[in-house]
């Protein structure tokens, strides 16, 4: 039987691949009732990651793919090895930080090289692959059970194991960053334990291209206001960009 969250998840994913649902085939599908569903629909609407419809709903626009690492590395290559370099010049020798799983906080571990004396803890495993060979650096990873798709270890443990340190800065990856919902992704546990990460540090850098903008996953990790820097690309929205600064934090465009 599916818990409540897993049942909504499925439903988002259902509508964005058949572009839309009704309550009747849903109430069949995961065999309970059209109120349930309907109660179901109405929450994911309020969310937007949903648009309610007559009898069911439809797909939103907005609602950010989830794509795997290998299909995530070949989107807007160039632009992240960019984005990279220009979080890597925040990063001083001797800093201790997070590097949230994902392919451009890996790139960012890639332009770490030449830094000396760092302290890294991730959670991604294809970022413990290129930390292994920054030889100054002392390289702690995150355990738990690995998530294939996104390469990243999630567990309960790992973030009592966060409870235990003190990081300078952690350095988040999103899926998707929007005015209303904030920084978001597809899995709620890697959400809760970016939520942890973040607690965790001093400063909370933010990477991500333009594209991510005005998209939403299923969970919230953090709300803007929670940012302390954003590295992004010249084409994210002035207006937006505008909005940030106007919270207090630091925009950097590359």
């Amino acid at each position: 039987m599916l818990t409540t969250i897993e049942r909504r998840q499925k439903i988002v994913l259902m509508t964005e691949e058949k572009g839309k649902v009704s309550v009747k085939d849903l109430a069949k599908t995961f065999d309970i009732s059209e109120v349930s569903i309907r109660h179901d629909l109405n929450e994911l609407g309020k969310r937007g990651l949903v648009i309610r419809s007559r009898g069911g709903a439809v797909a939103c626009d907005k609602i950010a793919k989830e794509l795997s690492v290998k299909d995530k590395h070949n989107e807007n290559y160039e632009i992240k090895v960019q984005l990279a370099k220009a979080v890597a010049n925040l990063i001083e020798d001797g800093d201790s930080l997070i590097i949230d799983s994902g392919t451009t906080t890996e790139e960012v571990a890639k332009a770490l090289k030449g830094k000396k004396e760092l302290t890294v803890m991730t959670n991604g495993l294809n970022i413990g692959h290129v930390l292994a060979d920054i030889e100054d650096a002392d390289v702690f990873m995150l355990g738990g059970k690995l998530r294939k798709k996104s390469q990243s270890f999630y567990s309960s443990e790992a973030e009592q194991t966060l409870s235990k340190y003190n990081f300078k800065k952690v350095i988040l990856g999103v899926d998707g960053i929007d005015t209303d919902a904030g920084i978001t992704t597809h899995y709620e546990p890697e959400a809760m334990l970016n939520r942890s990460m973040c607690t965790r540090a001093d400063q909370v850098i933010v990477v991500t291209d333009s594209t991510k903008f005005g998209k939403r996953a299923l969970y919230n990790v953090l709300p803007l206001k929670s940012i302390d820097v954003l590295v992004t690309d010249k084409k994210m929205p002035s207006e937006f960009v505008e909005s940030l600064i106007g919270l207090g934090i630091e925009v950097i465009t590359v």
